[in-house]
């Protein structure tokens, strides 16, 4: 199952695109902020990807509306946005909350982009760990080059 909800500021055009994964972090708001850089320096578009899921433990048609993990997606979205660029948004930024697990959506999204661009760790794992288990698969199988944001 594959749901996709997209906000496009401009309309997609085949103007290259740079990938952005966002779980709200403070790597991933250094991620947006580096990839912000990139952009301007390529002629790209950003496009900045938060995932959600079901938790273990609970059946999706045990859930109620309110809220939805995805709107809890969004809002992390917005809320990471609004600390990486403030009011100043890039011109060129689409945002994507997506149901899936991370690496394999942004993997999947990496297809075709010039560059895929990471925080070196997310919210989840162990805090001894350098390099988070989403950065390491994306860093092994995406679809074009991957920087990790430390």
């Amino acid at each position: 199952m594959s749901e996709t909800s997209e906000n496009t500021s401009q309309p997609q055009s085949e103007q290259p695109k740079i990938v952005v994964g966002v779980d709200g972090s403070e790597q991933s708001i250094a991620a947006l902020r580096q990839a912000d850089r990139l952009s301007r320096l390529l002629g790209a578009r950003i496009e900045a990807v938060t995932t959600w899921s079901y938790p273990v433990a609970v059946s999706p048609y045990a859930m109620s509306a309110d809220p939805s993990f995805e709107d809890i997606a969004r809002d992390i979205l917005d809320e990471a946005l609004k600390d990486a660029y403030g009011t100043d948004r890039p011109a060129l930024l689409t945002t994507v909350v997506q149901h899936g697990h991370p690496a394999q959506v942004l993997i999947e999204r990496s297809k075709g982009a010039e560059m895929l661009v990471l925080g070196s760790r997310g919210r989840g794992g162990f805090a001894g760990l350098l390099l988070g288990s989403v950065s390491s698969e994306c860093a092994s199988h995406a679809n074009c080059p991957v920087l990790i944001v430390r």
